[in-house]
């Protein structure tokens, strides 16, 4: 089951230009989406709210699937895929930081 945060497309769009600057800080490799990843890509965006995913080539898994999966498992929004590169977003519980313009 996919969570819909119910995300506007201003505050998409809003996301977008705060991750522009931002550089990938997890690959996805050839083991694809694996309980590893997604723990990490939880801690990482309990941290940082909104981070930058790369796929990288030789990945068992399209960027499609990728975002489908992380998704689902880490009930994050994914803001935008460029290329290989995913851009995830999930309030934190403890460190929010990032105030979303409203709807």
């Amino acid at each position: 089951m996919v969570v819909d945060m119910g995300l506007s497309g201003k505050q998409m769009r809003y996301l977008r230009a705060l991750a522009h600057p931002l550089q990938p800080i997890l690959q996805i490799g050839k083991s694809g989406v694996t309980e590893q990843v997604v723990d990490q890509i939880g801690l990482a965006l309990e941290a940082r709210e909104l981070i930058k995913i790369s796929v990288l080539k030789n990945s068992a898994v399209t960027i499609e699937e990728a975002a489908q999966l992380i998704q689902s498992m880490t009930k994050a929004e994914i803001v935008q895929t460029i290329g290989r590169t995913l851009i995830v977003y999930r309030r934190s519980q403890d460190h929010r930081t990032i105030v979303l313009p409203r709807a």
